[in-house]
């Protein structure tokens, strides 16, 4: 008699996989041939149309984080993915290559939480900016986490991101050394799938052995932990949690969710500015020249971050370049 779980994916490489039961086993997996062959990938909501996809692009994508059912043969007890369940949410990049369509980085998300530190090294915030984009192109909730703040104090590093507080995004202040912020922002990752990032040297590690300490990872680990394969594959890795759910590791989440955005779009992504968009002349107005323009307005008055808006201009920008070479 064939043996089923449920599971999820924490990582993959090599064609195996390695899964989390629900009863809390770790066991590796390989993805049976049918699945391979399907289209479930195109099932979740591509924007390519079928006929400009060949089978290989159509083919199943299986990512970290999928819920997966597994089975067991009985004769070498190996397990095999048999299926793979419906994602709720999604954090997906353009396809490598310079193909058209996309390739899903973690699955069933429920937040991402960029990581900076307040100094050593210095925080640079249109890296921070990119980081929210991203997660709010893949309509991610985020979550910012400035650690080390005992190098420059409290009130300094709050002062410094009250732009991000101001336009909605929670903020945690800690300090491993100090024991500063801990409890606050265990409390908001345990029981979600939370995607981790942020430069090198924030101390990633660090924190996430602070708050779990039966996760026991060497520092730098975080870094470590990215399989990068073929046609520059952004790896990434789910730690279970012991109070429940997950931390995702992508260290390649800067390279992430950008290429689906059109630039007219990229005002949208910015929270702050979504009450004025409505109230400028012109409804495809860009916020650089035009006339009766709501959110440069706003910039002028205090109300919207002159700094956001600088950073929005600069991916603006950016995003039309890339377009053309799309």
């Amino acid at each position: 008699m064939t043996e089923t779980r449920r599971g999820t994916v924490l990582s993959g490489t090599g064609g195996v996989w390695r899964v989390r039961t629900a009863e809390g086993e770790i066991v590796e997996a390989s993805l049976r041939g049918r699945l391979k062959k399907s289209d479930y990938g195109r099932r979740e909501g591509g924007a390519i149309r079928r006929d400009t996809v060949d089978a290989a692009a159509r083919a199943v994508k299986l990512a970290v984080g999928d819920a997966v059912q597994l089975e067991r043969d009985a004769r070498d007890e190996s397990w095999a993915i048999a299926g793979i369940e419906p994602r709720r949410s999604r954090l997906a990049r353009r396809a490598p290559g310079g193909g058209w369509g996309e390739r899903v980085v973690a699955a069933n998300v429920d937040q991402v939480v960029v990581v900076f530190a307040a100094a050593k090294p210095e925080p640079h915030p249109r890296m921070l900016d990119r980081f929210l984009v991203i997660a709010e192109a893949n309509e991610l909730a985020a979550r910012i986490v400035i650690n080390k703040v005992d190098l420059v104090g409290e009130a300094a590093a709050e002062a410094r991101f009250a732009d991000y507080a101001r336009a909605g995004y929670p903020l945690h202040v800690t300090s491993v050394a100090e024991r500063i912020g801990l409890d606050a922002l265990r409390e908001s990752l345990a029981g979600r799938s939370s995607v981790l990032t942020g430069p090198s040297g924030v101390g990633k590690s660090s924190l996430l052995n602070a708050l779990f300490p039966g996760l026991d990872l060497r520092v730098g680990a975080i870094s470590e932990s990215v399989n990068k394969g073929r046609h520059t594959t952004v790896g990434a890795y789910a730690h279970p949690l012991p109070d429940g759910g997950f931390v995702i590791d992508t260290p390649g989440l800067r390279e992430v969710g950008m290429w689906s955005v059109p630039s007219e779009h990229v005002d949208l992504l910015f929270p702050e500015f979504r009450p004025y968009v409505s109230h400028c002349r012109f409804a495809d107005c860009s916020h650089v020249a035009e006339p009766d323009c709501a959110v440069r307005a706003a910039v002028e008055r205090g109300e919207v971050s002159a700094a956001r808006y600088e950073s929005y201009r600069k991916l603006r920008d950016e995003l039309e370049e890339a377009s053309e070479l799309w």
